[in-house]
């Protein structure tokens, strides 16, 4: 196996606001650290995935997918012989600014904000780490690494148009320390693919759990009805649920295959030698094969038909954006109710912004309820 860890960022260009490095933790490790110990990865365990979080106990939460996508990150990123560290950390913060009831509580807080500069959750991911984790006597937010905060930026690649982190974040607080139009890392790229492998393989697991669908509808893919085969002999009665787990397993273990494989196919073919060539190449490195991003179009529009378009989970999303319009028109009557006098005076609608997006989904709930 070929080292590429001349490709990786083991090395932290710093802070926004300078601090003294640790001599027991890495920068990344810190930052990692960091994360898992804010409030606002804690209130992840109480936010949707797909199945609003009152549905049961069973079926995945933002937590839960973060911390999925953290380990396969990690996994990809180690084998690259890159830095694991820093594709975990990207991974667990990637989901810090979703609102409660997942993209359709996003969707309906940015309509609320229409007028008010909008609302996106990878932005909102960067304005809790930079303003509203307030633990430090010298600084706000968590005063992530600089390697950190450009990850996640570029969660959806290099970023051309300004406008909204003007908006929403404001260029001056980057202190000219990102280049907003470069390529992401390598391993800000392996956080994102890591990211679609979990959500299509869980979100089909938690489908069938839910039984919106079934196992005869999922081997109408040709790639789970190979994997299916493979095990053909294995089956008996008793072990059909574990027999879901492992074609999951599976897939994940050939999507992380395929990803590694065409990434290092990708770094030779294109003469990826230097963290500067990696910046410089003006499209993904790490990514699927022709094969695979079939395969993945397949499993998405199969995930769009059969689950996030069902009856039942349009009524709940329906039930979501309902609760946001309401609290946001609320808490705009009558602001002083819940946020201080601080908050409102740097920008009202923004505050109001952070205060929703920040709720799990059993308190914009019960929130709801009470103002009813």
């Amino acid at each position: 196996m070929k080292n590429y860890s001349k490709l990786a960022l083991f090395k932290s260009e710093g802070r926004i606001f300078k601090e003294p490095n640790s001599l027991y933790r890495t920068p990344f490790q810190r930052d990692r650290d960091r994360i898992i110990h804010s409030a606002s990865f804690r209130r992840l365990k109480h936010k949707t995935q797909v199945f609003v979080n009152t549905e049961g106990d069973h079926y995945r939460t933002r937590i839960t997918h973060s911390l999925e996508v953290a380990q396969i990150a990690r996994s990809i990123a180690k084998h690259l012989t890159l830095n694991d560290d820093l594709a975990e950390t990207l991974s667990l913060a990637h989901d810090l600014g979703h609102t409660p009831f997942g993209h359709a509580g996003e969707d309906s807080l940015n309509e609320c904000m229409y007028n008010f500069g909008g609302f996106d959750h990878n932005l909102q991911t960067l304005r809790i780490i930079m303003f509203l984790e307030n633990k430090y006597l010298k600084f706000n937010g968590l005063n992530l690494t600089l390697e950190t905060l450009d990850g996640l930026l570029k969660h959806n690649g290099p970023i051309n148009d300004l406008s909204l982190i003007k908006k929403l974040i404001g260029i001056k607080n980057f202190n000219n320390k990102i280049i907003f139009n470069r390529s992401a890392s390598l391993e800000a790229q392996i956080s994102a693919l890591s990211d679609d492998i979990a959500y299509n393989n869980h979100d089909i697991q938690d489908g069938i759990k839910a039984k919106m669908f079934n196992l005869s509808d999922l081997i109408e893919i040709n790639f789970f009805k190979d994997i299916y085969n493979s095990h053909k002999n294995n089956i008996k009665n008793n072990n059909k649920d574990i027999l879901i787990y492992q074609i999951i397993r599976d897939s994940i273990d050939l999507m992380v295959k395929d990803l590694i494989k065409n990434t290092i196919k990708n770094l030779k073919i294109n003469k990826i030698k230097s963290l500067n060539n990696v910046y410089l190449f003006n499209q993904s490195i790490v990514c699927f094969s022709k094969k695979f991003l079939e395969i993945e179009k397949e499993i998405r529009f199969f995930l769009r038909t059969k689950m996030y378009n069902n009856k039942k989970v349009l009524i709940k999303n329906n039930e979501g954006k309902k609760i946001i319009r309401k609290l946001f028109l609320t808490i705009t009557k009558n602001p002083r109710r819940y946020l201080t006098k601080g908050q409102l005076k740097k920008d009202k609608y923004r505050s109001i912004a952070d205060y929703i997006s920040g709720m799990t989904d059993r308190y914009a709930i019960n929130l709801y309820k009470s103002t009813k």
